[in-house]
């Protein structure tokens, strides 16, 4: 049952596919590879990670194996990728896919890769997706033809090691919510051996007995030897046995019926002075009344073991079903100070007690939280360390999001200067990974890609290739101002230049059609954060339209509005051909 699980991923996704994963994304081939070959391992570490616990690694084969996993997506990524319908719903189905069997969100990961290899944040995720999808429909597929089984998961994953250890890091294990690298090639295929001793491992039906008894081998000169012996003294046995059962059964019958006398005088005692009896103490009385179905029973030695184990599970207490989620905080801070807060607990009780911290540090109605109650959520530990966390809540502009062990600054939170990064690693311990995300730097080397890649596009001898205008556009981002819907003064000369290209290519004959899509964070309700997201698409076609005048053509079929739900790590607007959606890390609100 062992195979190379990256090999089979790089079979998968052979050159063609992922030229078409290129031009979707806007992105060249060889980054897109890169991509591929960072997500990959680092996808398949989580996987291991997860079959290091005989729940994990059950809860992982039944994912593998569930209806939604497409165990012949290898043959059909081309079809899939072949359309934007398509690639929205594999890359949705492979992220909803990832969260269930690695127990986790994959944004942190992605955004990971993000930042290692330089290729924008929409299109690691959605690589993400698409690999997960992909790796999970071809474990699927290598379990059902050979017959496997979850016993055989942990050894499969752990002979992965060697193969994926090379593309590994200690920021991509901490993108996964694992210890450093050392740690986990140190443990791992310990704690997976283990797991494999102990999970089920599925063994042939034993041999009737019949059957076992045929295979023994009795030596014939015993056989002979035995029949020449003298048989008197069987005779004789036979005798004295059957005078001893006579004599037995003539003082059983007296005794059966003095036996008989007593238990009816028994049973009416008992009746006059014992309440009814619980279930356990009815299934007793029930075997001490029948003696001769016990003695059949207990001269079984399978069904002695079977009715044993079945009365000590009857006397366990009930399992409560695992828990599956983390826990969720995030947290934005206007610049009055007031915080708006949004979090997954797993109690009404961890709910009161957060909305009552809040109180009595702001007071009633100088704060805005959304807390749901989810009982599939593991404890918050995070709230042990509130009282920590309230003095940032005050601090304008801060930006906080707490997931699990995890814990990421943004905003002004992040600066450097206000030493909250180093005070949340003190206050959480060396149990969470706490990181921050500099909004500011990210757009500013986003804006730097952008216009050094433009200048390729602004020569008289530009092709006005649908691949290369995707391919620059891709790496605008528009920065908008928190609740704001208004371009910023900031990306005017980047869009001024994007609609110099677009009229350039309209007058070559190469008008491009363009989705421009909208996003926020998910700080306020559903519905506010979509009409936000609908009004930055609107403002940047409408600045497109006023510069290009009648050679950039509008189609609003083309047009998508989508809201991703990220509170440290969001959302603006950029400018990709039909075919494409884009997202940018971006200080926006909503």
């Amino acid at each position: 049952m062992s195979i190379n699980v990256i090999q089979l991923i790089q079979s998968a996704l052979t050159d063609g596919v992922v030229r078409q994963m290129a031009a979707r994304f806007g992105l060249p081939p060889d980054a897109t590879q890169k991509v591929l070959a960072t997500t990959g391992p680092a996808l398949v570490a989580g996987l291991m990670q997860k079959g290091a616990t005989l729940d994990g690694a059950r809860s992982l084969f039944a994912t593998i194996l569930s209806p939604e996993v497409n165990g012949h997506i290898a043959e059909q990524l081309p079809q899939l990728l072949g359309s934007t319908t398509g690639v929205s719903q594999l890359e949705g189905v492979g992220r909803q896919l990832l969260e269930r069997a690695l127990d986790r969100r994959v944004d942190t990961l992605s955004d990971e890769v993000a930042t290692q290899t330089g290729v924008p944040a929409h299109a690691t995720h959605a690589v993400t997706g698409i690999v997960g999808a992909t790796l999970l429909g071809l474990l699927k597929r290598h379990f059902l033809e050979g017959q496997g089984n979850a016993g055989q998961l942990p050894t499969l994953l752990g002979h992965q090691l060697p193969a994926i250890a090379p593309y590994l890091n200690d920021r991509l294990m901490a993108g996964l919510g694992l210890s450093g690298l050392g740690a986990f090639t140190g443990n791992i295929l310990s704690q997976l051996k283990a797991v494999s001793a102990h999970i089920d491992h599925p063994t042939p039906a034993a041999k009737p007995v019949a059957e076992a008894l045929s295979s023994i081998r009795v030596p014939a000169d015993a056989v002979v030897r035995e029949e020449r012996r003298s048989r008197k003294w069987l005779w004789w046995l036979l005798a004295a046995i059957a005078a001893v059962l006579a004599f037995l059964f003539l003082r059983g019958c007296h005794s059966e019926q003095r036996g008989e006398q007593s238990s009816e005088r028994s049973s009416a005692e008992a009746a006059a002075t014992v309440q009814p009896a619980s279930a356990p103490a009815e299934a007793s009385a029930a075997a001490a009344a029948t003696p001769a179905a016990s003695d059949v029973a207990a001269s079984t030695p399978a069904a002695s073991a079977a009715a044993a184990n079945a009365a000590f599970e009857a006397q366990q207490p009930a399992v409560a079903p695992a828990l599956t989620k983390d826990s969720q905080l995030s947290f934005m801070v206007d610049s009055a100070g007031k915080p708006t807060l949004t979090a997954t607990v797993g109690s009404e009780a961890e709910k009161t007690q957060l909305i009552d911290a809040l109180t009595k540090r702001f007071g009633a109605g100088h704060f805005v939280a959304n807390v749901t109650v989810n009982q599939d959520t593991r404890q918050a530990d995070w709230l042990a360390r509130l009282d920590g966390l309230l003095p940032l809540m005050a601090l304008p502009g801060a930006e906080v999001k707490v997931d699990g062990a995890h814990v990421e600054l943004s905003g002004s939170a992040a600066n450097a200067k206000l030493g909250w990064l180093d005070k949340l690693k003190s206050l959480f311990g060396a149990s969470y990974q706490i990181g921050s995300f500099n909004v500011e730097q990210a757009v500013a080397n986003a804006t730097e890609n952008f216009r050094g890649a433009i200048k390729s596009l602004l020569t008289p001898d530009s092709s006005c290739a649908t691949t290369d205008v995707v391919k620059v556009l891709n790496l605008q981002v528009i920065n908008f101002a928190s609740a704001g819907a208004r371009v910023p003064a900031s990306a005017l000369e980047d869009l001024n230049q994007s609609a110099q290209v677009l009229n350039a290519c309209a007058h070559n004959g190469k008008t491009a059609k363009l989705e421009v899509a909208g996003y926020s964070d998910n700080v306020g309700g559903v519905q506010a954060n979509l009409q936000l997201s609908k009004k930055r698409a609107e403002a940047v076609r409408a600045y497109l339209v006023k510069r290009g005048g009648r050679r950039i053509r509008w189609s609003r079929k083309v047009m998508a509005m989508q809201v991703r739900s990220r509170a440290t790590t969001r959302r603006a607007v950029a400018l990709p051909t039909a075919a494409s959606s884009l997202s940018r890390s971006s200080n926006d609100g909503a």
